[in-house]
């Protein structure tokens, strides 16, 4: 499937009207109530499914630093390919449908759409080893819950609910209008039922006629290794139930990474700063440096001057859907005792002698130590 920006025709650095407007003119051309061609229905829900990732600012931010893969369903972005009551469903949730040519094409808002619950959102706490390796979590919660007394119809047990005499139990009425262009018909919910098409005339005493009661609801999420702060997950028809036997709206799992101070994260990679004395930067020598997976020793080289950079390569986070990860980047320090006691200071006078001058850099040196700690 094509690029998401190229499939609705818009930059990069598109604003959102930019497209909102581009998805509902392209929708409009191949929404299938309207296009025939045996090849309408596919790329409506193309185009579909990259308004949806594109008019969102988190999954968008995820579809620009890891493309598809960190809006999959199985990265954590939260979203799947829409099939196309999805799709008809976000055309109708953001634009109403499409006016006239509703009736004509038998279009028109679907009654579980009308009575779609809400969506919960969830707040899941992580820590950087767990974005490392991917981690279950079980999340408990409070959210409408189908009522288990009239089995979510709403009605007193015994009773069922009845067909709306105003729609028919359409749940739509239809008003009829003409003009030069000819006749068009308007098709709206019915007041009366609110679209459901049925009425409940005997409501149920546990949920007085909602058919949901608040519950506590526990869920367990896969979250999978490489997410960051930006990430969210989106768990279908885990939301609250709706009225009445309608569909459940999803739970949104937020991700709330805690920070380890031994790291700097920078994308995949990781920054560990190696603190060094002067006498080990010169002799150099094995030193143990922490890892999201472990401890590790590392190999300093004798006269290791300060800000060398040692990279390890694959030892940084997973990259979000993908088989590789980042590196863990060992930034070297060397540190300058601040109080000296009489023996160090001693040795340090003696070694003074020894020494020298400072040996004088090229200038080019500083230019080149930028560009490997940039690296």
């Amino acid at each position: 499937m094509s690029e998401y920006y190229a499939l609705l025709g818009v930059s990069r650095d598109a604003t959102e009207t930019d497209i909102k407007k581009a998805y509902r003119k392209l929708a409009m051309d191949f929404h299938p109530d309207r296009n025939p061609a045996p090849e309408a229905e596919a790329r409506f829900k193309e185009i579909t499914e990259a308004y949806e990732v594109l008019r969102d600012p988190q999954k968008r931010s995820a579809y620009d630093r890891y493309g598809k893969a960190g809006v999959g369903a199985g990265a954590g972005g939260g979203f799947h390919h829409v099939d196309l009551s999805e799709a008809l469903n976000i055309f109708m949730r953001d634009f109403g449908g499409m006016g006239g040519f509703e009736s004509l094409f038998g279009g028109g808002r679907s009654r579980a759409d009308v009575r779609r619950g809400q969506d919960v959102r969830v707040t899941v706490k992580l820590t950087l080893a767990e974005v490392a390796t991917g981690v279950k979590k079980t999340v408990r919660f409070k959210a409408a819950g189908r009522c288990t007394a009239c089995e979510g119809t709403g009605a007193r047990p015994g009773s069922k609910p009845s067909p709306c005499s105003t729609c028919g139990g359409t749940g739509e009425v239809r008003r009829a209008a003409r003009s030069m262009f000819g006749q068009f018909v308007s098709v709206s919910p019915c007041p009366t039922c609110a679209g459901e098409g049925v009425v409940v005339l005997d409501p149920c005493e546990v949920c007085r006629g909602e058919g949901r009661v608040r519950t506590d609801r526990t869920v367990t999420v896969d979250i999978p290794a490489g997410v960051s702060g930006n990430n969210y997950l989106t768990l279908r028809g885990q939301g609250a139930a709706g009225p009445r036997n309608g569909p459940a709206g999803d739970l949104l799992v937020m991700l709330d990474i805690r920070d380890d101070e031994r790291f700097e994260r920078q994308g995949n990679d990781l920054v560990f700063d190696l603190a060094l004395s002067f006498s080990q930067a010169a002799l150099g020598g094995d030193f143990t440096v922490p890892t999201p997976y472990g401890d590790e020793e590392i190999r300093v080289q004798a006269g290791t001057q300060p800000e060398t950079i040692i990279r390890l390569r694959g030892r940084g986070l997973p990259v979000l859907g993908q088989n590789s990860k980042g590196d863990l980047i060992v930034r070297v320090h060397v540190w300058t005792p601040e109080r000296l006691t009489t023996e160090q200071e001693r040795l340090f006078r003696e070694l003074a002698a020894l020494e020298g001058e400072a040996p004088k850099r090229s200038p080019g040196f500083w230019s080149k130590l930028k560009e490997a700690l940039g690296a």
